[in-house]
């Protein structure tokens, strides 16, 4: 639709943790040990779940953006730009709390990623600022893949990396 997406982040973290809650009501999975992950728009997602829900043991972030004021025109269905919602687009930017995020998070991006939303340089500077803020972090950059992996080398590394994340964080 055309209304402006305010409730984005309200709406993120109650869906996610009424789905976490079920998931622990009904012992499918131990609430201790959940971790979150995505790609794209889903690492974004899954950075901002790390800092606005407690939730979460670990988070595994892939080709996401970080800092939405690098993203001024608009991304996903947000019509408005920087210039008319900047509080939004800081709110929303998970760069602008690394001294929030506690539990670990592990990004991986590649390296050649030529999505204009997901350049290489937003992956690299929100870990620098985890790092920063003394969070537990791991970034891992495939050289020569774009937003989308697809030499075998490097989703095979990807894969061993989360499934090597996963046993450290939460095993």
């Amino acid at each position: 639709g055309s209304a402006p997406a305010d409730e984005y982040l309200p709406q993120l973290v109650a869906s996610v943790e009424a789905a976490v809650d079920y998931l622990a009501k009904e012992g499918i999975s131990d609430p201790k040990r959940m971790a979150v992950g995505g790609r794209s728009y889903g690492a974004f997602s899954s950075a901002n779940l790390l800092i606005h829900s407690k939730r979460f043991a670990t988070a595994i972030a892939m080709s996401g953006a970080y800092n939405r004021t690098l993203t001024p025109f608009g991304f996903q269905h947000e019509k408005r730009t920087f210039w008319d919602a900047t509080e939004y687009y800081t709110s929303i930017s998970p760069f602008f709390f690394a001294d929030q995020v506690k539990a670990p998070i592990l990004i991986v991006h590649g390296g050649g990623d030529e999505n204009p939303g997901t350049p290489p340089l937003q992956a690299r500077r929100f870990f620098h600022a985890l790092v920063g803020q003394g969070a537990t972090t791991r970034y891992i950059e495939l050289p020569q893949e774009g937003h989308h992996y697809y030499a075998r080398e490097n989703v095979l590394l990807a894969t061993a990396e989360l499934l090597d994340w996963l046993d450290a964080t939460i095993g």
